[in-house]
């Protein structure tokens, strides 16, 4: 009963967490209903032994997530005139590999004090989630001693023209004391895994069909080159929305713009640890991903890979001081490589790599070999030849005769973080990050001008990662406090009978003796009264 009521809400708020990026707020959670009556009071109170222990701390990481038309939608929300002042949101979010470790100690209901979720996926259109199956959810308290855990072998469905995924498994294992608080190992802890994975196996925000004449109004081509370009679109084996026969969609081609062949993982935790100096402790959210490589139009002729040379780990620790608390994130080392050349190195330094998606035009095509005439060319083409092709030497000279209607943009996402000082819920230091390991973006050039195409066609995040922590200055006490006691309930009294009782009757006895006597003895010594009594005449009674 209890995961199901709160399997909504978690997984609406899983996909804005690792969507959103970090905002130094508290997560999310039932907010406390207001009386009728101002003056009314609270509707419960605590009882008994109560924990001293105050913390708040979330961690949510993705595999994935695919964007589709990102920053187009309005942001929902009841108050009116806001909705143009948050920032747009995508049409449609897809994440998979989702899971989120959450501790509030001052959230209204009980159950909400850890929540962990793992699960495989969870779809939001325009901002709104439904409940992914699969997931597992675990609150405390009360506390449990085991993790929920599930497997799952995701069947195929509609969204297979985005994504592809794999067998799955997830962990979810939430902790809290009744008199210790947060104060307990493990916390709140998550993990899911995937034993492969296939992204954006169409894109759909581009036509389904290669006939586009007279739909490229907007091209700021010349007429000559526009129509070279819908001719030699026409030639392509497939619609613009698999980039011509590249990716699989319903005609079945060879790749995927991405696909990860090997298991992946994410670990999101909140726990406490030690504060050098000092008997209180810290809150730390801890966001981890585990992926060796991934590959670009893998089975194509222009396949790439990417190796994650570094694993991205998040980590945001709050002691409740600012000059203590800390953000720590080992930033991902990326190498793009085409065969055995690398093609770049993505890191912190060189964050941003562009690879051009373009249509042969027909000079070229004719030179081409018979693998490449009739597909797009994805980058240099140069990397695509053979090493024995006699095309090699002019390879820069070819390149020129393309016209590149797209790029597949690679960045790492760099760190952002935000921290304040915080005085409600409690006085304390908070500390919010957020990063993506990858983001794979499909952008259109001026080239290809079919009208309303948004500036960004798909986008995909790998690895991405929030995390959050708010302590109490001094730190997160461990101990117990006494609550106040409970009402007790009056002790019954004996009526007040009337003076029945033996203990009550002998005084009374005794005193009503004495005064008879005392009466007797007064009257005793009284002298005699002398009666006179008169004769009565005829006809009268006598009378005293």
């Amino acid at each position: 009963m209890r995961r199901s009521a709160l399997a909504m809400p978690v997984a609406a708020a899983l996909l804005a967490l690792v969507a959103a990026p970090a905002a130094a707020q508290p997560p999310t959670t039932t907010p406390i209903p207001a009386p009728k009556d101002p003056n009314a009071p609270p509707a419960s109170a605590p009882n008994g032994p109560q924990p001293l222990g105050r913390a708040i701390g979330d961690a949510g990481t993705a595999l994935s997530m695919i964007r589709l038309l990102p920053a187009s939608a309005p942001t929902n929300t009841i108050l009116p005139g806001y909705s143009d002042k948050l920032p747009k949101q995508s049409a449609l979010e897809v994440g998979f590999g989702l899971s989120s470790a959450q501790v509030n100690s001052e959230s209204y209901l009980a159950t909400e004090h850890s929540i962990a979720q793992a699960s495989p996926g969870g779809v939001a259109v325009q901002g709104k989630s439904p409940q992914s199956p699969g997931a597992v959810a675990q609150t405390s308290p009360p506390d449990n001693e085991k993790p929920m855990t599930f497997g799952l072998n995701p069947p195929q469905t509609p969204l297979d023209a985005l994504v592809r995924i794999g067998l799955m498994n997830g962990s979810a294992h939430a902790r809290w004391s009744e008199t210790l608080g947060p104060c307990v190992s493990p916390l709140s802890d998550a993990s899911t895994s995937v034993a492969s994975l296939s992204l954006l196996n169409a894109i759909p925000t581009l036509p389904g069909t290669n006939d586009l004449t007279g739909k490229l109004t907007e091209s700021k081509l010349g007429p000559e080159q526009l129509t070279a370009l819908t001719d030699q679109l026409k030639a392509l084996p497939g619609p613009l929305a698999e980039l011509g026969g590249l990716l699989p969609g319903p005609n079945k081609g060879d790749g995927s713009l991405i696909s990860v062949p090997n298991t992946l993982s994410t670990r999101s935790v909140v726990e406490l640890v030690e504060i050098p100096g000092s008997a209180n402790k810290a809150v730390r959210s801890t966001s981890t991903l585990q992926v060796a490589s991934l590959n670009l139009l893998g089975g194509t002729p222009f396949a790439m890979s990417v190796n994650v040379v570094s694993q991205p780990t998040l980590q945001v620790t709050s002691t409740g001081d600012a000059k203590t608390s800390s953000v720590k994130y080992v930033a991902p080392v990326l190498e793009v490589k085409q065969g055995d050349k690398v093609l770049y190195k993505l890191d912190a330094a060189h964050p941003t790599f562009d690879v051009p998606i373009g249509i042969p035009l027909p000079n070229l095509s004719t030179q081409l070999p018979d693998a490449l005439r009739k597909l797009p060319l994805i980058g240099d083409l140069a990397n695509a030849l053979p090493k024995d092709s006699p095309l090699l030497p002019k390879a820069d000279e070819l390149n020129r005769l393309r016209l590149d209607i797209g790029v597949l943009r690679l960045s790492i996402a760099g760190l952002q973080q935000k921290a304040e000082d915080m005085t409600q819920p409690f006085q304390g230091h908070q500390l919010a990050a957020s990063a993506r390991m990858l983001d794979l973006q499909v952008l259109p050039t001026q080239a290809l001008g079919l009208p309303g195409l948004p500036s960004a066609l798909a986008q995909v995040s790998l690895g991405e990662q929030v995390a959050r922590a708010a302590a109490p200055t001094g730190g997160v006490v461990c101990g117990t406090a006494d609550g106040p006691p409970a009402a007790k309930p009056p002790a019954p009294q004996e009526p007040k009978l009337a003076y029945t009782s033996a203990y009550q009757a002998i005084p009374m006895f005794w005193t009503g003796t004495t005064l008879l006597l005392v009466g007797v003895i007064l009257v005793a010594a009284l002298p005699a009264r002398r009666i006179r009594r008169v004769r009565p005449t005829e006809g009268e009674a006598d009378q005293p």
